[in-house]
């Protein structure tokens, strides 16, 4: 499973099964994909 965040958006790399386990769990912590890339951006 690897998740690439950049600019324009976020890309995830896995089988189907891990893809929606992992924007299940980020789903929970962050609203919109734009959050995730700031937060991530940040550190």
């Amino acid at each position: 499973m690897k998740v690439y965040i950049t600019d324009k958006g976020v890309t995830l790399v896995g089988k189907a099964w891990q893809v929606k386990t992992i924007l299940k769990q980020y789903m929970k912590k962050y609203e919109t994909v734009e959050q995730w890339r700031n937060a991530n951006t940040k550190r």
